[in-house]
């Protein structure tokens, strides 16, 4: 019969009401024994590396963060430094830092990159006097040498392309002199622990939740905006946001005993009180499917939040306008002056106790006889 030339699937017969998408046969070489052997080995000494890796990190754990801790309080800006500067004032940081995100998000690099940039910005200008032609320069150089201590090498910007986009307001020779010169003012002391590098130890004991860690580096990168948490140490902002973020998204917070539940109140109300007004750049950027549109999510918390009291405001009590309470009115508007009550010239029982003066009129003078 027709049916019995067909050629035979190398399928199984599936019996179910189920029907799975056909997938084609890997059409390249097959390995031979000695290479998937290889392959296998490979796969184990993958699992064994991190295992001894774990092994390690619990091992030294307090150690590191200790350590920290320790360069955390020690490469923190001054802020109070930042106040005295002459030309620069923060009202020019937003326009900065909107130009660094959006030359961090072009150059793929790294977000401790742009959290170790700030720094060195904020650091250098809290020791060397900046004028205003110069503090997208001093962005720049920030940008760049944060990009040579801990990216890829293939992504760390050039000169050229820095040039661009400024719109080739400086020369290359000013790049490289402010880049030694921010070197030379810090002590050549780069490394700082960045916000992010305390939250992946916030996390490390946690299942993986990409939204709650987005969520936190979209909250720390407002925070950059804002003068009130450049002197604040970056393992108080990472706990703090992450609290916030997992309170925005209704994710259950830590044990009391772990170290990322001993989060400062303080910090974490200032953080949610400039929640609401964003940066563009920054809200664009975190409102891609990369970053799991935490941007839009947040505001639609805070929609919320502040549809709530509306709901619950109760209405306002009508006033009784009866007739039995109606005043007259003076036929005023506004304020009146009060006025004396004007009586009639006879009163059948005499006057009302104590007496009132009658205006223009004089007081009847008697004699005792």
């Amino acid at each position: 019969m027709a049916y019995q030339n067909r050629p035979t699937s190398s399928f199984q017969p599936c019996d179910s009401y189920f029907v799975e998408s056909y997938e084609p046969e890997y059409s390249g070489p097959r390995l031979g024994p000695k290479e998937h052997a290889k392959l296998i080995a490979r796969e184990r000494q993958f699992v064994i590396a991190d295992e001894l890796s774990k092994q390690v990190s619990d091992e030294y754990q307090d150690d590191i963060l200790a350590h920290m801790l320790v360069m955390d309080s020690t490469t923190l800006p001054d802020v109070d430094s930042i106040d005295i500067q002459t030309e620069i004032q923060w009202f020019m940081r937003p326009y900065l830092l909107d130009f660094l995100i959006e030359a961090h998000t072009a150059f793929q690099l790294l977000p401790s990159t742009l959290f170790l940039s700030v720094n060195l910005l904020d650091r250098y200008c809290s020791k060397r006097v900046v004028y205003k032609k110069h503090y997208q320069l001093v962005g720049c150089a920030a940008l760049l040498i944060a990009a040579k201590y801990g990216d890829k090498k293939d992504r760390v910007p050039t000169i050229k392309e820095l040039k661009t986009m400024c719109c080739s307001q400086y020369d290359d020779d000013m790049f490289v002199q402010m880049e030694w010169h921010v070197l030379q003012t810090l002590g050549w002391a780069i490394g700082h622990p960045t916000v992010d590098s305390f939250l992946q130890l916030a996390v490390v004991d946690t299942p993986y939740d990409p939204e709650v860690e987005h969520l936190s580096l979209y909250i720390l990168e407002i925070s950059l905006f804002h003068r009130d948490f450049v002197s604040k140490l970056s393992s108080d902002l990472a706990r703090a946001s992450l609290a916030l973020a997992r309170c925005v998204l209704n994710r259950p917070q830590p044990r009391n005993t772990d170290w990322a539940s001993q989060y400062d109140s303080l910090t974490l109300v200032n953080l949610s009180q400039h929640l609401a007004q964003p940066s563009q750049v920054l809200y664009r950027k975190y409102s891609s499917a990369r970053y799991s549109r935490v941007s839009r999510l947040l505001e639609q918390f805070l929609a919320h939040q502040a549809s709530i009291p509306k709901a619950y405001t109760p209405p306002t009590p009508t006033a009784d306008t009866s007739s039995d309470q109606l005043k007259p009115y003076n036929r005023e508007i506004g304020l009146a002056t009060p006025q004396k009550p004007q009586y009639p010239s006879t009163m059948p029982h005499g006057y009302l106790t104590p007496p009132i003066t009658p205006e223009n009129e004089a007081l009847p003078v008697t004699e005792i006889p």
